[in-house]
């Protein structure tokens, strides 16, 4: 396992601040984040085509950028592999010529390549003439070929058609595995992140808000925002009514948990697919206001009948999944937050 990505760094533009602390091990670290927070911005730092203001970042033992040591080194010298959104394949080469550009005159690793991507009956073809997931592959090959200690990847399957990306995910997870060094990938899809990373970083307004291994992110985001940007739809200001009680005065009701209340708790969130159909000593009496049906779920904003204020959501397996009279939430499930 190499390395690691370590950056701190500030940049000030007229409308937007990036002040930014992250440290990457030789893992998958997801950087997820609402358009417009400084994510890429961030890839963009640590690769070296955008200049902070002032700070410092490293990959490995190798300090690439240091604005008390004017140290800037240029991209190409960072051995930083950067996937842009739209790949930036040349469009006057082959599939061949992109990735021997990158490999120098190492002809066995530019076969090599191509045969790890499954790209041996498309090596002869331009970039127009591939497919999204053919370009996707294309470019990756090319990054490696260069031989880079850490890989920035852009919102990497932005440009596929969405029946494509499961597939090539599963592929990418391979790829990133056999890579084993640090690895950041970028991404407004929560589910692409999931799949993907080990861990995941929340980005809001330019900040790091909080990092933590992602099936712990999704369990206990911590903050409002984090909770937002991880699905869950159901969140409400909310009291500490005693040491194990919290009320949500919007949805009218009270849950007693076998936890402490934080004192600094702002919010609770209950994810849409943890509401359970309930007894008459169900919490929440259902009062529906819509339903709305995909493909494999049924979607439905409610109140509480007892005390019709704020709605809430919630997701019935199947189409014709009845609408209970009352719903409850495991004490486990409710998300306490800043």
């Amino acid at each position: 396992m190499m390395g690691q990505i370590y950056a701190r760094i500030h940049k000030e533009y007229k409308n937007f601040r990036l002040n930014m602390e992250l440290s990457v091990p030789g893992q998958v670290l997801g950087v997820l984040g609402a358009s417009g927070c400084g994510k890429s911005m961030t890839l963009k730092a640590i690769a070296g085509i955008i200049t902070p203001d002032k700070g410092k970042a490293a990959v490995g033992e190798r300090i690439v950028y240091d604005s008390d040591r004017k140290i800037d080194l240029p991209p190409q010298k960072r051995k930083v592999g950067y996937l842009f959104q739209n790949y930036a394949l040349f469009p006057n080469m082959t599939v061949y010529e992109n990735i021997a550009a990158a490999a120098g005159k190492d002809k066995s690793l530019v076969k090599s390549l191509i045969r790890r991507f499954h790209l041996e009956e498309t090596q002869g073809l331009y970039p127009d003439r591939l497919s999204g997931g053919q370009q996707q592959r294309t470019a990756l090959a090319r990054i490696l070929a260069s031989g880079p200690e850490a890989l920035l990847l852009d919102e990497p399957f932005s440009a596929l058609d969405s029946y494509m990306k499961e597939e090539l995910q599963m592929e990418l997870k391979e790829r990133l595995q056999e890579f084993g060094g640090p690895v950041m990938i970028v991404s407004h899809d929560r589910d692409e992140l999931y799949r993907l990373c080990d861990h995941i970083m929340v980005m809001s307004a330019g900040e790091n808000l909080i990092c933590k291994g992602t099936k712990e992110l999704f369990e206990d985001p911590e903050k409002m925002e984090a909770a937002r940007l991880t699905g869950c739809k159901n969140i409400t200001p909310a009291v500490r009514a005693g040491e194990r009680e919290v009320e949500a005065k919007e949805w009218g009701v009270r849950f007693t948990l076998n936890r402490k209340i934080p004192e600094r708790l702002k919010y609770i969130g209950i994810r849409a697919h943890d509401f359970r159909p309930a007894g008459a000593d169900g919490q929440i009496r259902v009062e529906a206001v819509s339903v709305t049906d995909a493909p494999f779920e049924r979607n439905v904003l409610f109140k509480n009948a007892d005390c019709p204020r704020g709605t809430m959501w919630m997701k019935l397996d199947g189409r014709d999944g009845q609408i209970p009279e009352r719903v409850s939430v495991r004490e486990d499930k409710i998300l306490l937050l800043e």
